[in-house]
């Protein structure tokens, strides 16, 4: 029996993550993610969170600000997306938006935008819901669904697996190949633990990405 043959004889997990196109760290855990679905029986199911609604009232410096205010966009014009074409498209358009913001650093701007939807085979005009508040009810919705698992004192990216949610993981850059599922087995692994709630240090790098 090969590995894959392994791999599909075995039963799919879901693994349920929440979010922000503009947060670093949750496109690295992402990344890792897509790889953890290549080496494993998993399935990734994505929804979307804002940093913008987490932080709203909060005091927080003018650079942070800034992101906040950028992030309304591209948050909108996925949950525009995942409205109008179902939950599936949201995986293919926050790898294009991610792809653009994070390992291209281009703008955070609405010819990016568009750029990624087309990438994604979505129509250009959801552009037009990063500057509208019409699907404001249902990103506070997903934002919240993912929160309440976890609290409010953190931020994304949030993972759900088998009814246990945690923030994280936080990990730079996105560990590939078996490490990747030696990290994955070590999240199933704290998550059937009954009582467990976090290991944690300081970070002492900045993200790292792959050339995009």
């Amino acid at each position: 029996m090969t590995e894959s043959d392994g791999r599909a004889s075995a039963e799919t997990v879901t693994a349920d993550f929440w979010f922000d196109p503009v947060c670093p760290w949750a496109w690295l855990a992402s990344r890792w993610l897509l790889e953890v679905e290549r080496m494993r029986p998993v399935q990734a199911r994505w929804h979307v969170m804002s940093l913008g609604v987490l932080n709203e009232g909060r005091d927080v410096s003018e650079g942070y600000a800034r992101l906040l205010r950028d992030g309304w966009g591209p948050v909108r014009i996925a949950v525009a997306a995942e409205q109008r074409f179902g939950n599936e498209v949201l995986g293919p358009l926050y790898t294009a938006l991610g792809t653009r913001i994070h390992q291209r650093k281009e703008p955070r701007s609405a010819e990016t935008y568009r750029a990624a939807l087309a990438e994604a085979g979505l129509p250009e005009e959801l552009v037009e819901a990063a500057d509208s508040a019409e699907y404001d009810q249902e990103l506070r919705r997903s934002h919240h669904d993912g929160m309440r698992r976890v609290g409010y004192e953190v931020g994304t990216p949030v993972i759900s697996v088998e009814g246990v949610s945690f923030f994280g993981p936080v990990v730079t850059p996105a560990p590939k190949g078996e490490a990747a599922a030696r990290l994955w087995d070590g999240v199933r692994l704290v998550a059937g633990t009954d009582g467990f709630f976090e290991l944690k240090r300081s970070r002492d790098r900045e993200p790292v990405f792959e050339a995009g």
